[in-house]
């Protein structure tokens, strides 16, 4: 199974359109210890074809297109390599790209209820006619068939479950902190060609043991590095939420990422949705050196995975 990340930062990208923050800067400087990265997004390859399924559809959608060849139009005058996407949540960095395929090229969006229950709520996307780009509901712990554009089967399965989140930032209830729960709204996704399994989750509210026990094992995981620590944002004055808040768990300290994956024997650990913030970003860190130490790959854009 092939598996190449178009976008490895969290929403905003990195550097931030509206950042001075250093690392920014760095980014913006051609820096190569700070390497650019647009929003989170992987491709998987149906085995055996040249056709690719995207897991999530960042704003950043047709920047990532052009910058990836094996996604660009290889057959008919009017083509697309892009078989289906796959959405984990109905986040803006998730979903808005969505709008940029909208030339009526034939493809199928998977996702849980409550997640296409947001683009039925919303006209705008409308503009994916229903009559062309399907909309398959795909319920949670079901194993799914993921098909071509002539519906044939594309060799991969998909597997949706919940993993602790919350709702998008845009359907928060003012004056009202949203729980953080396990239905639905925030899900996480396995890919499986019959003998690898590949897992992604760009965003998780914290480890808990029956995540643990679904991903011990696994070939590859690519998961949630939002944050190094819980408060990063508001001490460095960027912004007034803690990581929980946002439906994120830190990557360091004792709850944290690392801490939480040390013993379930993964054998390709890749952060995805680094903020702005997060010092891993820059590889000449403490921090990044930390997890590399801790057999972590940082996710940059253009970076490819063979199982």
């Amino acid at each position: 199974m092939q598996a190449a990340i178009l976008g490895a930062a969290a929403g905003g990208g990195f550097p931030q359109w509206n950042s001075r923050a250093a690392g920014c800067q760095r980014a913006r400087s051609d820096d190569p210890a700070a390497k650019p990265r647009t929003q989170a997004s992987v491709a998987v390859r149906a085995p055996g074809t040249d056709f690719w399924f995207l897991l999530n559809a960042a704003p950043d959608l047709r920047q990532q297109i052009e910058s990836s060849p094996f996604l660009q139009p290889h057959a008919a005058i009017r083509s697309s390599p892009i078989a289906g996407v796959v959405l984990t949540g109905g986040d803006v960095d998730a979903i808005a790209g969505l709008l940029v395929l909208r030339e009526r090229q034939p493809f199928t969006v998977y996702a849980a209820p409550a997640v296409l229950g947001v683009l039925d709520a919303n006209p705008i996307f409308e503009v994916l006619a229903r009559d062309v780009v399907a909309r398959q509901q795909v319920q949670l712990g079901q194993v799914t068939r993921l098909h071509l554009p002539d519906g044939t089967p594309s060799g991969l399965t998909l597997e949706l479950f919940a993993v602790p989140g919350k709702v998008p930032l845009y359907l928060e209830r003012p004056g009202e902190d949203p729980e953080i729960a396990e239905d639905g709204n925030t899900v996480g996704a396995a890919i499986s060609d019959g003998t690898r399994r590949l897992y992604f989750i760009p965003g998780c509210a914290q480890m808990t043991q029956t995540l643990a026990a679904r991903l011990r094992g696994a070939d590859a995981v690519f998961f949630d590095g939002t944050l190094w620590h819980d408060r990063e944002m508001i001490e460095a004055g960027i912004g007034s939420k803690t990581g929980r808040r946002m439906g994120h768990m830190s990557v360091s300290g004792p709850n944290g990422t690392m801490a939480a994956f040390a013993e379930l024997g993964v054998r390709r650990k890749i952060l995805i949705h680094i903020n702005n913030s997060n010092p891993v970003l820059l590889d000449d860190s403490e921090q990044a050196a930390a997890m590399r130490a801790a057999g972590w790959d940082i996710g940059f854009d253009g970076m490819r995975i063979d199982l």
